[in-house]
C-alpha cells in the first residue's frame, strides 16, 4: 500500500531528525527551557537545521500517507522510527548493535505487527463531519495545558517524559488536521480550496507547537525518558482521533488483550533502544575515547 510505504519513509526521516535535534538541544542550558530563546539558539546550529530539513521531508511523506490511508493505520507505523534510526546509525558509525538493542528492535517490530493485527483499523471518512473539530480542539487544548503545567513543576527525565507526551499529542493533532486539509485535493476541489482551508493553517500552528514541545522534551532529559512517551503517545492519540473524528473502527473486546501486550512490547523495546548511545546521536567509539 502507498500509505504504508510513505509512513515508513516518514518514520525514517522523523527518527533521524529526532537524533540530530537531540544532539543540538542537549548542549543548551536549562535556563532556555520553555522559552522562545531556545529556538533562537538552535537556529544557529547546523545539526539542528539538518534535522529540520528532514522534518520537512517527513511532513511531505506524511501528507501522502494520510491522503491514501486511514490515520489509525498510518500513525501507529511511526513507532518504528527509533529501530530504523539505530540500524542506520550503526551502519554510519560502522558499529555493531549489541544483543539488547537487537532485542529492542524485535520487541518494537513484533509489538507493531501484533498491535495493528489486533486493532485492524478500517473504514472511516476522508473529512471530519460538521462541527466535530470544536470539541476535539477544546479537549486537546485542556489536555495539553494540564500536561505542560505538570511538566513545569518537575525536572529532568520526568519533565522530558511529560513534554514528550505533550509533543506526541500535538503531532497527532497535526496529522489529523493535515488529513482533513489534503482531503480537498482528493475531492477534486483544487489547489485553491486546499490553501483556503483553515485546517491547513491550523496544521502549521500545531506543527510548530509540537516542534517547540519536542525541543524542550529533548533538552529537559534523556531520550530514554522522552522517546517512549513520544512514540506511543503519538500512535495511541492518533487512533483516538481516527475513531472519534474520522469514524474509523478498531476491534475491541478480547482483542484488547493482544493490543495491550503489543503496547507493553513496544514500550519495553523503545526504552531499551533509547538507552543506546547511537540513539542520542553519539558514536560508541567517541564515547569510549572520553
Amino acid at each position: 500500500m502507498i500509505s504504508v510505504l510513505f509512513a515508513v519513509l516518514t518514520s525514517i526521516s522523523n527518527a533521524c531528525a529526532a537524533v540530530l535535534q537531540r544532539r543540538a538541544a542537549s548542549t543548551l542550558p536549562d535556563s532556555d527551557a520553555m522559552r522562545l530563546s531556545l529556538i533562537g539558539h538552535l537556529l544557529r546550529k547546523r545539526v539542528w537545521l539538518a534535522g529540520i530539513g528532514l522534518v520537512i521531508v517527513a511532513a511531505i511523506c506524511q501528507g501522502v500517507a494520510l491522503a491514501t490511508g486511514p490515520i489509525a493505520v498510518v500513525q501507529p507505523i511511526f513507532v518504528i522510527e527509533l529501530p530504523l534510526t539505530l540500524l542506520i546509525a550503526s551502519y554510519a558509525f560502522r558499529t555493531r548493535l549489541v544483543l539488547s538493542a537487537w532485542m529492542g528492535v524485535a520487541a518494537v517490530t513484533i509489538g507493531l505487527a501484533l498491535g495493528l493485527g489486533a486493532a485492524a483499523p478500517t473504514g472511516g471518512t476522508e473529512t471530519v463531519q460538521g462541527f466535530s473539530w470544536l470539541p476535539a480542539l477544546v479537549i486537546t487544548g485542556i489536555f495539553e495545558a494540564l500536561v505542560i503545567a505538570a511538566a513545569l513543576r518537575t525536572r529532568r527525565n520526568t519533565r522530558a517524559a511529560l513534554l514528550g507526551l505533550a509533543a506526541a499529542c500535538a503531532y497527532a493533532l497535526t496529522a489529523a488536521l493535515l488529513k482533513d486539509a489534503v482531503a480537498s485535493l482528493e475531492e477534486g476541489a483544487g489547489i485553491g480550496a486546499f490553501f483556503a482551508s483553515w485546517q491547513l493553517y491550523a496544521t502549521g500552528v500545531a506543527g510548530v507547537g509540537a516542534l517547540f514541545l519536542l525541543q524542550n522534551a529533548l533538552q529537559a532529559g534523556s531520550l530514554v525518558a522522552s522517546q517512549p512517551m513520544l512514540t506511543l503517545g503519538d500512535a495511541l492519540i492518533s487512533i483516538v482521533y481516527g475513531v472519534t473524528l474520522y469514524g474509523e473502527s478498531v476491534r475491541t473486546g478480547w482483542w484488547l488483550l493482544p493490543a495491550l501486550l503489543a503496547v507493553a512490547l513496544i514500550t519495553a523495546g523503545c526504552i531499551e533502544l533509547a538507552r543506546s548511545p547511537l540513539a542520542s546521536g553519539t558514536s560508541p567509539r567517541k564515547r569510549r575515547a572520553h
